[in-house]
C-alpha cells in the first residue's frame, strides 16, 4: 500500500468506496459525523493522520442537499488536516440538469456546486457521465470524465443480440446513442417526445424502424422513469422483438420502480453510482469500482487517465 493514498468514505455511496479501497488494497478511512438537536452536522476524517497525503473523498451529490454539504464539510477538514492534495469521486455529479440559464430568474446550479467544490478545497475531480460534457468547464481545476460505455459495451456484446439496434428515449440523447450505435456498427432509432412540463410528456413519436430488432436504450440518468418505459412500451408496440435500457445514474424518483415493473422492459442495467432505492428483478447493477479505483491510481502515480475515457 502507497502511504500517500487516503480514500475516505462519504454517506451517500459507502458500498461504493468500500468497494474502491478493496480494489485498490487499501483501508478505508470512514468519517464520524456529530449530529445536533438542530439538525446541523459536523463530520470528521477517522483513523490515522492524512498529513501529507492524497486523499480521494468517495461521495455521490444527489438529493438531498446534505451529501453535496458534506462532500464540502470533508474537504474542508481534509484542507484543515494539511493534506497534500484533495481529490473529490463524484460518481454521480447532483443537479447537473440545471447546467444553463433556460428561464428568467433561475439559478445554474451546476455550475454553483462547481464553485463551492473548489472553495472547499478540492484540487481534482474524478466523475462519470456528466449529464451535459461542459460541466467540466464549470470548474478551474482538472477533470476526469469518466464514461460508463466501458462497463456498458462489453455488456452489450455480451448479451449477443441478434438484430440489436440502440436507441434514445428522447432527441437528448441523441448523440450519445449515435455512439454507441457507431462503436457497435448497428442501426438507431430516437423518440421524440412533447412535455406538457417537467416530467409529463404530452406526446411521443418513434423516428425509424424497429420491425423485429432488439432495442437497448441508453440515457444518463434514469429518474422517474417516465419518459423510458413510454418509450420502452412505444417500441414494442412497433414490432421490436425486445427491449432493455441502460442508463448510468439510478435516480428512480417517485413511482419509477413501479413503472419499470410495469412497463414492457425485459432489463434495466444501471451502476452503482446510486445506491438502488428498490428490489426488481428488472433491475440489474454493474458496478463502477474498478473504473474508478484504476482512475485513483493513475491520479496517484501521476500517469495518464486518458485511456480510460471509454467514449464510443
Amino acid at each position: 500500500m502507497n502511504e500517500r493514498l487516503t480514500v475516505v468514505a462519504g454517506s451517500s455511496v459507502t458500498p461504493l468506496a468500500e468497494k474502491i479501497a478493496a480494489e485498490n488494497k487499501t483501508p478505508l478511512v470512514g468519517v464520524i459525523t456529530t449530529n445536533f438537536n438542530d439538525g446541523e452536522s459536523k463530520p470528521s476524517i477517522d483513523g490515522r493522520s492524512i498529513r501529507g497525503d492524497k486523499v480521494f473523498v468517495v461521495q455521490s451529490t444527489f438529493a438531498p442537499a446534505e451529501n453535496l454539504h458534506e462532500l464540502l464539510k470533508i474537504g474542508d477538514a481534509a484542507k484543515r488536516a494539511s493534506a497534500q492534495s484533495i481529490i473529490a469521486v463524484i460518481p454521480y455529479f447532483g443537479d447537473a440538469r440545471q447546467d444553463k440559464k433556460d428561464g428568467p430568474r433561475v439559478p445554474i446550479t451546476a455550475k454553483l456546486n462547481a464553485d463551492l467544490i473548489q472553495a472547499a478545497g478540492y484540487t481534482r475531480i474524478i466523475t462519470m457521465d456528466l449529464h451535459a460534457d461542459q460541466i467540466q468547464g464549470f470548474f478551474n481545476i482538472p477533470v476526469d470524465h469518466l464514461y460508463a460505455s466501458a462497463i456498458f459495451v462489453p455488456h452489450i456484446q455480451r448479451l449477443n443480440l441478434q438484430n440489436l439496434t440502440m436507441a434514445s428515449p428522447d432527441t437528448g440523447g441523441t448523440r450519445r446513442a449515435g455512439k454507441y450505435a457507431n462503436f457497435l456498427n448497428v442501426d438507431m432509432v430516437v423518440c421524440y417526445k412533447n412535455r406538457v412540463e417537467a416530467n409529463k410528456i404530452k406526446e411521443m413519436k418513434l423516428i425509424g424502424d424497429v420491425k423485429d430488432k432488439d432495442v437497448v436504450f441508453v440515457d444518463d440518468i434514469v429518474d422517474t422513469a417516465g419518459t423510458l418505459t413510454k418509450a420502452s412500451n412505444l417500441v414494442m408496440e412497433k414490432g421490436a422483438r425486445s427491449v432493455r435500457a441502460f442508463c448510468t445514474h439510478p435516480v428512480l424518483s417517485g413511482d419509477a420502480c413501479k413503472l419499470i415493473e410495469e412497463s414492457a422492459l425485459e432489463e434495466l442495467y444501471v451502476t452503482d453510482t446510486i445506491p438502488l432505492k428498490c428490489e426488481s428483478n428488472k433491475i440489474k447493477v454493474l458496478s463502477t469500482a474498478k473504473l474508478f479505483s484504476e482512475a485513483i491510481m493513475r491520479v496517484l502515480t501521476d500517469t495518464s487517465v486518458s485511456t480510460l475515457f471509454y467514449v464510443v
